[in-house]
């Protein structure tokens, strides 16, 4: 598998620290209102790097953080005569909704900010230990002089930055790029003790400690948007290695920015919509459908002319599915042909063209574009006359490729719920009509499917049996 390398500038094969394990951290979002059409793009396109590398038996040690301290969420906080605490949890709930609708896995961990005081702490303290930070007034910043490789990860050189940067007469860093690690407090802000008096972390910091405590020193993958390279990813590795003396992360990966109508997305400009706004408009499904349509490094434009072309993209595969289903539902049942089993052998053609894609530096574009391939397949051979079975492994495949993706998957899991209700309905039925040996049966059926019963006052219950 090869991965564009934002550090050497070149694509890699990608090999983790540990075979088929993969600690990845990306950063999420600042959480002082609903979460824009933006922050979707990384949230869906590791998304679907993640699940492709678990598809290929990788366990994957998934890390997304939450930043829940910042002057935004404090002005929030302070405008709505709230906590910075009640802001924060009521945006990471919406997070999460749409997060869900989009069909991004949970992370295997999700940290915050607020959570990991102590640990942000202790890395400034050995900063300061090693020479590489220094206190002035209850603020503590990294020394950049005092790390020889800042600007690695930008190709900035740091005579260059220097140059461009401005200090105040009453600024108090030793050196213009010189960054906080360490906040004093101000009126009106939430503060913590520490050994340079009450004060908040720095952003950068932040990321710094909570990768190194979920994932160790050195990581595999450390992703996020084109913006953060510089400075906030600069500063991470700058941090990081000087506190840890190790490299932080092998491969960096950054997704291109997301354009609105052909320009930046700005309040400003009027043009700054939400996921939550698009959702009412396009299904989420069809929102992370046109994510995947463009590779992660290529800019993507948003508009509702391309949204409605995303939106029949995705609509010609489920057409395609539906009347497969169509034929098996209003056909006899007919043996595999001669014909069908050669054209059966043809379906792993499809997938490996698709596997290529992703393995090409996760190409989600051309990997749909196999899915494609594979649906003209099924509607130039499916017809009246097609076997089951060669209809249902054209359906299976589909499924299985769009699946990895992280498409149809809600499609089939409300099709699953809406079966366990059917057969919830039957049981009752049975019950009333006193035919206990269905009732009995439609119950151990269920249970094989990992289904469990409840009979309540209220009505009948079901959970799966892993909830």
């Amino acid at each position: 598998m090869q991965i564009y390398n934002t550090l050497t500038g070149k694509k890699e094969e990608f090999k983790p620290l540990e075979k088929n394990k993969v600690k990845m951290y990306v950063c999420g979002p600042t959480v002082y209102n609903y979460i824009h059409i933006g922050n979707a793009r990384p949230y869906i396109v590791f998304d679907a790097f993640r699940r492709y590398l678990e598809y290929k038996g990788m366990e994957v040690n998934y890390v997304q953080n939450f930043t829940d301290v910042d002057d935004k969420i404090i002005k929030k906080a302070n405008e709505t005569n709230k906590t910075m605490k009640e802001i924060a949890d009521k945006y990471i709930a919406e997070a999460f909704k749409d997060a869900d609708g989009l069909n991004v896995k949970r992370a295997t961990y999700h940290p915050r900010v607020t959570e990991e005081i102590p640990s942000i702490i202790k890395m400034i303290q050995t900063l300061m230990d090693k020479g590489y930070a220094y206190e002035v007034k209850g603020s503590v910043y990294f020394d950049t002089q005092a790390y020889p490789e800042y600007g690695k990860l930008s190709k900035k050189r740091q005579e260059d930055l220097e140059a461009g940067a401005r200090i105040a007469i009453d600024e108090e860093k030793r050196n213009p790029m010189d960054f906080v690690l360490w906040k004093p407090k101000k009126q009106g802000e939430p503060a913590w003790k520490s050994p340079w008096g009450e004060g908040r972390p720095g952003w950068h910091i932040e990321c710094s400690v909570m990768a190194k405590k979920y994932l160790g020193d050195t990581i595999d993958i450390h992703a996020g948007g084109e913006d953060l390279v510089f400075p906030h990813h600069e500063n991470e590795i700058a941090q990081s290695e000087a506190a840890n003396g190790k490299p932080f992360a092998n491969y960096w990966i950054h997704n291109r920015f997301l354009n609105v109508d052909n320009r930046k997305m700005s309040k400003s400009l009027g043009n700054f919509f939400t996921v939550r706004d698009v959702s009412k408009e396009f299904p989420y499904e069809v929102i992370r459908f046109f994510m995947l349509s463009a590779h992660y490094r290529s800019p993507i434009n948003f508009s509702r002319e391309l949204m409605e072309s995303a939106k029949n993209g995705l609509e010609r595969i489920k057409t395609s599915l539906s009347n497969m289903q169509h034929v098996i539902d209003h056909s006899l049942p007919k043996s595999l042909t001669v014909e069908e089993e050669k054209r059966v052998e043809e379906i792993p053609i499809f997938r490996k063209k698709f596997e290529k894609a992703m393995e090409d530096d996760i190409n989600t574009a051309d990997a749909i574009a196999a899915i494609f391939e594979l649906v003209k397949f099924a509607n130039t051979y499916v017809n009246l006359d097609s076997s089951t079975e060669f209809i249902q492994k054209l359906q299976k495949e589909i499924k299985n490729l769009c699946n990895i993706l992280g498409l149809l998957e809600q499609e089939e899991e409300d099709k699953i719920e809406n079966e366990i209700e059917d057969l919830i309905q039957q049981r009752e039925e049975a019950r009333k009509n006193k035919n206990w040996i269905i009732a009995d049966q439609i119950r151990d059926q269920l249970k094989e499917q990992g289904i469990i019963l409840e009979d309540t006052p209220a009505g009948v219950r079901w959970k799966r049996v892993n909830e």
